[in-house]
């Protein structure tokens, strides 16, 4: 490991502590007087970032298996760049608006026992997805910017060692972004 290797890794790790900072203080700041109009498009938007990325890191795999090395490279920059977008989008809009309540069909931030009952067993499920998506989503951003160090060095042995971990992590926070999005959006309150 060379110098600049030390000095990315080290910037790595500070960025992943101050992304799941910034992620943190979402939840303890009030949100701004006045929200700007286009707020409530974000979670459209950041649902379709999601299955973009999604589609993106299958045909990433696909390309890389064919020994396409660049159409990978240049899919997982529009993914990784997409993926950033997505964070942006995401902090962005939890700024202005709280967490959306599962189950709350009157749109009112408070379940009832009628509406915890319409809810039922789903909501333990979305619960146990949206937990897992968050817990993958901290964890695999380090292993991310790790195997794209490695794979722009084309220190490919170290790249498909720690992509082993981060491709299916990284895949399955896209696509539980989705399924979230999906079951959440129903009780969005705009």
């Amino acid at each position: 490991m060379n110098i600049n290797d030390k000095f990315f890794l080290r910037l790595i790790w500070v960025v992943t502590a101050v992304v799941l900072l910034v992620v943190i203080a979402l939840k303890l700041i009030p949100p701004p007087q006045g929200r700007p109009a286009f707020i409530y498009m974000l979670p459209h938007i950041i649902g379709g970032i999601n299955a973009t990325c999604s589609v993106l890191l299958v045909v990433s795999l696909i390309f890389i298996r064919r020994k396409n090395i660049q159409a990978h490279k240049v899919t997982n920059v529009i993914t990784f760049v997409l993926s950033a977008l997505f964070l942006v989008f995401y902090i962005l809009f939890h700024l202005y608006e709280k967490d959306t309540r599962f189950g709350d069909a009157d749109h009112d931030g408070l379940l009832s026992a009628a509406e915890l009952a319409a809810a039922g067993a789903f909501r333990y499920v979305y619960f146990f997805i949206l937990i897992t998506h968050i817990i993958l989503a901290v964890a695999v951003l380090p292993l991310i910017l790790i195997s794209f160090l490695r794979g722009f060095s084309m220190q490919v042995e170290r790249h498909r060692k720690i992509v082993r971990w981060a491709y299916p992590v990284w895949l399955y926070v896209a696509v539980t972004g989705v399924v979230v999005y999906l079951m959440i959006s129903p009780y969005y309150n705009f």
